[in-house]
């Protein structure tokens, strides 16, 4: 498998958009966000993704990868050699590697270009972040390396619980700068996400994907459809502003057995794919 990697790095260098391979036929991805499996080895969640029915993964940083690389962690530093095996597996797996994150960015220049490297040799539509202090440097490789920072939310009280937050950060930015959408964290908030997503649908470049119990206090990740969170009604509005980004499944209940749940997820959202396509 070792040259169809090598094919697909060299394909997917230049921050191309995403391949078709991995969209569903509604023009975004369907992807899982490997923290879901966080139980398990990179190479583990890549097979379990695949699974579940899924056509990518959003990979973080610290994940021990396993299979030919064992104990070997996913970081920047990764060689190249160990890159293209990672890319070899999940093309084995039908498997699009999408964004990495959540990740912290240096401001200084040579720190973060470490970072877009990395996603460059792994063929990234993004960056998933909350570095905002960082934003200028950022902004300037974002372009460089027409790469997507999505700058992403966790729950309040955290600095960028507050979509207002990002939202007067990333005003008259690139347009490779933008939100990754976590719902669940909003509903944490108190926030209605769609009540959210309509305020800010146009500099949407990703999703944290969840649905959830309840809005206004932490409650646990459900399969989509059966919770609060309207996503259907969410993915309507982006896909109004020509949204082509990535969805990440990010399930974080059930941890050692919530393959059937993250199949549900995936299901919901290949289903709602071929009633807008």
């Amino acid at each position: 498998m070792v040259p169809a990697a090598s094919a697909l790095l060299a394909l997917r260098s230049q921050g191309k958009p995403i391949p078709a391979a991995a969209l569903t036929t509604a023009g975004f991805t369907a992807s899982v966000q490997c923290w879901s499996f966080k139980e398990f080895t990179l190479w583990e969640a890549i097979e379990m993704a695949a699974a579940a029915g899924a056509g990518g993964v959003e990979v973080y940083p610290g994940q021990k990868i396993g299979g030919d690389l064992g104990e070997a962690k996913l970081t920047p530093a990764l060689s190249d050699e160990d890159i293209t095996k990672v890319l070899a597996h999940a093309t084995k797996n039908g498997i699009t590697p999408v964004n990495f994150g959540v990740t912290g960015i240096s401001k200084d220049e040579a720190e973060a270009r470490k970072t877009f490297e990395f996603a460059k040799k792994m063929g990234l539509y993004g960056v998933t972040t909350e570095s905002l202090d960082a934003i200028d440097t950022l902004e300037k490789l974002a372009k460089e390396y027409d790469i997507k920072v999505c700058f992403h939310n966790h729950p309040r009280p955290t600095a960028l619980w507050n979509p207002e937050t990002i939202s007067k950060a990333i005003e008259g930015r690139h347009a490779n700068i933008g939100f990754c959408a976590d719902l669940g964290h909003w509903a944490t908030s108190g926030l209605e996400p769609l009540e959210v997503i309509k305020k800010i649908a146009p500099r949407v470049l990703a999703f944290h994907m969840k649905d959830r119990e309840l809005v206004g206090k932490a409650s646990h990740d459900r399969p989509f459809g059966t919770g609060v969170i309207d996503n259907a009604a969410i993915l309507d509005e982006v896909r109004k502003h020509g949204f082509a980004g990535n969805v990440s499944i990010e399930y974080e209940h059930n941890w050692k057995k919530s393959l059937s749940e993250v199949a549900q997820c995936v299901g919901f959202l290949r289903g709602y794919s071929k009633m807008k396509a």
